[in-house]
């Protein structure tokens, strides 16, 4: 576990990384499973004392671990067009695409299970392919968070729009705190330490 020495920074012109947690905006969507990026994102936050700002395309708030400036993101603009936000907020920060982690839910894990690729398809989630849509390329870091694929043929899209069981919520505080580990030890060690460390955990 880290020493939660990071803390919430004003915005300055220093480089950052930019952290995306993939999700949709809205009460309805807030505790279901599609929205697992912005869980982890909003963990890192708390952890920080950090604030969030409804700014263009989504929220924002920027951190500080250790030496590291992090940039929290949340689109806003649901979970399709996820690309638009990320693309405007690396321009914004001048931020470089080796800097930039994407942390999304995945069907293809068990609920919990963390793993970091530096690149690769988007199987099947449509906030990836947007993003990979709008960058041009598939080669930026991703954090995928394991959800399960509990569901009857055809019922993908209620079980990723729904709740979690009581079993999942029992762990997920647990979860949450590694995740947002896995994170910090991607902005401060390097992806290939940090997967090492935590891929599979």
């Amino acid at each position: 576990m880290f020493t939660h020495r990071e803390e919430a920074v004003k915005n300055t012109n220093e480089p950052m990384f930019l952290i995306v947690g993939l999700g949709n905006i809205g009460a309805e969507y807030a505790d279901t499973r599609h929205n697992m990026g912005f869980k982890v994102v909003d963990k890192l936050a708390a952890d920080a004392g950090a604030s969030w700002e409804d700014r263009r395309y989504g929220f924002v708030t920027t951190i500080r671990v250790k030496n590291q400036q992090l940039l929290l993101l949340k689109p806003s603009t649901y979970m399709n067009l996820s690309g638009n936000a990320v693309r405007y907020w690396m321009k914004e920060k001048k931020i470089d695409i080796s800097q930039l982690l994407v942390i999304s839910d995945d069907l293809a894990l068990p609920f919990g299970t963390l793993r970091m690729k530096p690149s690769g398809s988007e199987g099947g989630h449509n906030g990836l392919r947007h993003i990979t849509q709008i960058l041009g390329t598939q080669k930026y870091a991703r954090l995928r968070f394991g959800i399960g694929n509990d569901f009857a043929r055809g019922a993908q899209v209620d079980f990723v729009l729904g709740g979690f069981t009581p079993e999942e919520q029992e762990k997920m505080d647990e979860r949450l705190a590694t995740a947002a580990d896995f994170v910090r030890s991607f902005a401060l060690e390097g992806m290939q330490r940090a997967m090492n460390k935590y891929n599979g955990k």
